[in-house]
């Protein structure tokens, strides 16, 4: 919508209550509300002023910023009874006017428009891996270091219940009453379908009290938006309900964890630059996108895969890749050929290294960035040593990703020239925040230990 549009809509459905939102530097959605004696044509030239350092991308000393919605983003959605528009914001410097450097929406956006040389856009299609549990309680104490997860779909219940349960990596694609969750999803996917996200489609997934909701292809910004658009309506959803949603990639030991696979294609004059005669149907600047992303990707990861728990996730049989490779068809890879692609304008890559515990806007940037790096070097992937590689990964150590986050954070500061966008300040800022999450992590003592340790 244009700024005309909106004004005229908050007008004609007496709409009392603007959303304002805008992402922290973690990837979380923070929030104003203007009241509508608030809010005017100036609203988005002007913005909204706040204090940035409690989002994390600005020095306490120098965290005045505005907030200025976009009007492309507009939603009409229903809090309580009250009807409430809502817009996505971008974040701009105060003295200067322009967008903040430490803004991730304005990062990707900045990325997108450095690599225009080479694609018009560049199109993602997502797919959101979550678990939708009952109960969920954790505490962590000197004396008392614990979690409890509960779900009346989880095959741990059997015995008590003693009906239609999943067994352990048993969920792929069940059907009622065995998958007790498409209600839930259906509800999720009908929110999203009003507000414009093009859900390509659902099911139940490989864990018990996992699914997943895979989109259509969208350009690169709007995919970020969607994504944490998907994870905010899933949230509120599954409340209606009584149960509470994670994207945390490893919430159950032993059953497969979260990942958020990114199928991804670059455009140039109205033409998929991926499709091609060279291996697998990829044209060589998709093999030079491969050979680049994978030559990164253990930086990447630092902003893909934030989290402690992201590495969880990343072990062997479970369908998450450890090495660096890609190949046709195959899952243990981190980057997969789609065997089933044969239409050129579909013709496609997917990094299924991903998690949805990261900022979307920064890890897609960093992702782009690295691809670009290889097309701009013209690095070949088979050269690089990436593959293809048609076995089973799981059983090699070829080009191994990092396996923690302290690990990931050390290859981004070491390898971090290919992110041209990125002021060396963010970069620098992230790690340190990354290394301080893993540090504490590493000084928690873990149930394992004691039940390995105890005795020593």
């Amino acid at each position: 919508m244009e700024i005309k549009e909106i004004l005229e809509l908050v007008e004609r459905e007496k709409i009392n209550l603007i959303d304002l939102k805008v992402v922290d530097i973690l990837g979380k959605w923070r929030h104003v509300t203007l009241a509508r004696t608030n809010f005017s044509e100036k609203t988005f030239y002007d913005g909204v002023g706040f204090d940035a350092s409690n989002l994390g991308y600005a020095r306490v000393t120098n965290s005045d910023m505005i907030m200025i919605p976009d009007p492309t983003t507009a939603i009409i959605e229903y809090i309580g009874d009250d009807k409430v528009l809502s817009m996505i914001c971008d974040v701009y410097n105060v003295e200067t006017g322009e967008p903040s450097l430490h803004d991730p929406r304005s990062l990707l956006k900045k990325t997108l428009e450095s690599i225009s040389d080479i694609a018009d856009k560049v199109y993602f299609g997502p797919e959101y891996e979550f678990h939708i549990f009952k109960d969920v309680r954790y505490t962590v104490e000197s004396n008392d270091i614990s979690v409890y997860i509960d779900s009346d779909e989880g095959f741990w219940n059997s015995f008590d219940k003693g009906e239609y349960f999943i067994g352990r990596k048993k969920g792929y694609h069940r059907i009622p009453p065995f998958d007790t969750l498409m209600e839930v999803r259906n509800k999720i996917v009908n929110e999203l379908l009003k507000y414009g996200v093009p859900v390509k489609y659902h099911h139940h997934e490989v864990g018990t009290c996992q699914v997943e909701i895979e989109l259509s292809f969208v350009d690169a910004l709007k995919a970020a938006d969607y994504t944490l658009l998907v994870k905010y309506i899933a949230r509120k959803v599954a409340k209606e309900y009584g149960l509470i949603v994670t994207f945390m990639p490893k919430p159950l030991y032993n059953e497969a964890g979260n990942g958020m696979h990114v199928h991804q294609f670059m455009v140039k004059n109205e033409k998929n630059i991926f499709a091609g005669n060279k291996l697998y149907g990829l044209s060589e600047t998709a093999l030079s996108y491969i050979a680049g992303l994978l030559k990164h990707a253990g930086s990447v990861m630092a902003f893909s895969n934030p989290s402690t728990n992201s590495y969880r996730r990343l072990v062997p049989g479970f369908e998450a890749p450890t090495n660096a490779v890609f190949a046709l068809a195959n899952r243990t890879a981190a980057i997969r050929i789609p065997a089933y692609v044969k239409d050129d304008k579909k013709r496609r890559i997917e990094f299924r290294t991903i998690d949805a515990s990261c900022n979307p806007y920064l890890a897609f940037a960093a992702m782009i960035l690295a691809g670009i790096d290889g097309i701009r070097k013209s690095l070949d992937p088979t050269q690089e040593g990436f593959g293809p590689f048609e076995g089973d990964a799981y059983n090699e150590n070829i080009k191994p990703l990092p396996t923690s986050l302290g690990a990931a954070c050390n290859e981004l500061r070491k390898d971090n020239e290919y992110l041209t966008v990125f002021p060396k300040e963010l970069i620098d800022h992230w790690i340190s925040i990354k290394m301080s999450e893993s540090r504490e992590i590493m000084s928690i003592p873990h149930p394992k230990e004691f039940e390995n340790y105890f005795d020593v």
